[in-house]
């Protein structure tokens, strides 16, 4: 059931009861408008609303019976009206200032006291709060934002009358597939959207794909939120084949309708592994392949320095990433924003991960988690139980297999000369415990004297010499490194696909992760 039937429903009880105070929190005046005046229809009771630019007007027969378009004006014409009048309701849309006790929330509350008396009803439209003694004498609804079975009506309503007006292509799986992209949008945003695709005269399949960018346009300054632009023309991938067949599959449920079996959507994925093998950047490559747009929540940005700030506007940013669903969240790093702090006497750590937590288990809408971790170990255990994340991928040094791609991939992409047979297999020789970073900055060294001194300055000596200047981290640091492949292994499965193979004489695990 949409939110709308049961708004409307909910709406509709209240009014015959005869509710004398009712507040209404939405961003969409006049879709809740729409809907009061089709109970206006339903019921045989006289309604008014008021604005700033029509004063009070009757719903029903769109008169003007009150010309004076101020709030005191609208609110002195319904107390003079309902003490006078049985079972009216007034619905006023523009009130400002009524969140704490003050002259208007007290004129409020006097007019609802009448009404009180008189069988009357005071509605309020707005996004704000409402005074709490005001609140007290009535009730509260919420109009949320279509979701998909309410934007699929609203999609339909707006492209089925132009069927046969010019060419379109949509079936019932695009109509739903445009549905799911577009919820959350308001009514207006969605006929916005659909009518600028649908202005060059004709609707395609690859429209689909323009939904989500348009979408992407509204939202991509949202709060608490930084949009991450991604250039799929500079995405290479090496290895990754446990993992992508995984998107694959969380891929089709993303898009599928699990209402009937009562599952909801993937909620994603923690990568934990070695720094510098491709963690970060699988959050690109998913958005990418799965054509939706990425944001990156940075906890850093979220800290404030008042009690209360930092939750709050954690809250606002999920808050934003349902909105922009279908999309891809990316938190780089999570534990540092979610580690746990012996010096934290506020407490402001533990509530952040608790609304984490919350949010994670709890939103139905179809956000895409991808985190990433590099010392897991600093994170809460209850972020690693089961259920929080689909699956816990562990993302290991390349092995050798694996560095001969990724280094034929970074050449290529330079327009780099190959080296000689021999010395590309002394190269993946050398490059034992190598990260992907690692390999990736032994070949931009040999790009940029390729730059300096032209192509005819690279030789196999050269890249030898770039190659042996590297001093990974698996050298500087190997007790850190031992102890995080120590942990996945035990833990996660191999981002790969392959399954864990280490021997005493095999100094990589059997996993290989890297995107160029």
């Amino acid at each position: 059931m949409s939110n709308k039937i049961e708004f409307k429903n909910s709406l509709l009880r209240m009014f015959r009861a005869r509710i004398p105070f009712i507040s209404i929190r939405s961003i969409e005046r006049a879709r809740v408008l729409e809907i009061i005046q089709e109970l206006a229809e339903e019921i045989n009771i006289p309604m008014y609303v008021h604005s700033l630019s029509h004063g009070i007007i009757d719903i029903k027969t769109r008169k003007t019976v009150n010309d004076d378009r101020s709030v005191v004006g609208g609110i002195d014409f319904a107390v003079q009206n309902i003490s006078q009048r049985q079972n009216l309701t007034f619905i006023f849309t523009e009130v400002s200032d009524i969140e704490d006790d003050n002259i208007v929330s007290r004129h409020i509350y006097d007019c609802v006291v009448q009404a009180i008396e008189r069988g009357g009803s005071i509605c309020i439209i707005s996004t704000k709060s409402v005074w709490s003694q005001l609140q007290r004498l009535g009730m509260t609804l919420t109009l949320d934002p279509p979701n998909e079975d309410e934007m699929l009506s609203i999609v339909k309503d707006c492209v089925l009358p132009y069927q046969n007006s010019f060419p379109i292509e949509w079936d019932e799986k695009d109509f739903k597939m445009a549905a799911t992209i577009l919820a959350n949008m308001t009514k207006i945003e969605a006929e916005n959207v659909l009518a600028t695709q649908m202005a060059k005269g004709s609707l395609t399949k690859e429209d689909i794909k323009l939904l989500t960018q348009e979408k992407d346009k509204l939202f991509s300054d949202i709060s608490g939120l930084e949009k991450v632009k991604v250039d799929s023309n500079m995405l290479s991938v090496g290895g990754l084949n446990g993992l992508q067949q995984w998107l694959e599959s969380q891929r089709q449920l993303l898009t599928a309708d699990l209402k009937a079996r009562k599952l909801r959507p993937p909620r994603g994925v923690l990568l934990v592994g070695v720094p510098g093998c491709g963690k970060s950047l699988s959050a690109k490559f998913i958005a990418t392949t799965w054509s939706l747009p990425l944001y990156r929540l940075d906890f850093a940005s979220i800290q404030g320095m008042y009690v209360g700030q930092s939750e709050n506007r954690l809250k606002e940013a999920f808050e934003s990433a349902d909105n922009a669903s279908p999309c891809i969240l990316w938190i780089d790093e999570i534990e540092k924003g979610l580690a746990a702090n012996a010096n934290d006497s506020s407490g402001v750590t533990t509530r952040m991960i608790g609304q984490f937590l919350f949010w994670l288990q709890e939103s139905t809408e179809k956000v895409f988690v991808v985190a990433t971790a590099n010392d897991v170990t600093k994170l809460p255990p209850e972020l690693l139980r089961k259920g929080r994340f689909d699956e816990l991928f562990f993302v290991d040094l390349p092995e050798e297999r694996e560095r001969e791609d990724i280094i034929n991939l970074y050449i290529k992409k330079g327009l780099l000369p190959p080296p000689s047979i021999e010395t590309f297999e002394k190269l993946v020789a050398l490059s034992s415990g190598f990260a992907g970073s690692d390999l990736e900055g032994a070949v931009r060294d040999v790009a940029i004297q390729a730059v300096i001194n032209g192509d005819g300055a690279v030789n196999d000596e050269l890249y030898e010499t770039c190659f042996r200047n590297i001093v990974p981290l698996s050298k500087t640091s190997p007790e850190r490194i031992e102890a995080i492949r120590n942990w996945g292994k035990e833990r996660a499965l191999p981002a790969s696909g392959f399954s864990w193979n280490s021997s005493p004489n095999d100094n990589v695990i059997a996993k290989r992760t890297i995107i160029i």
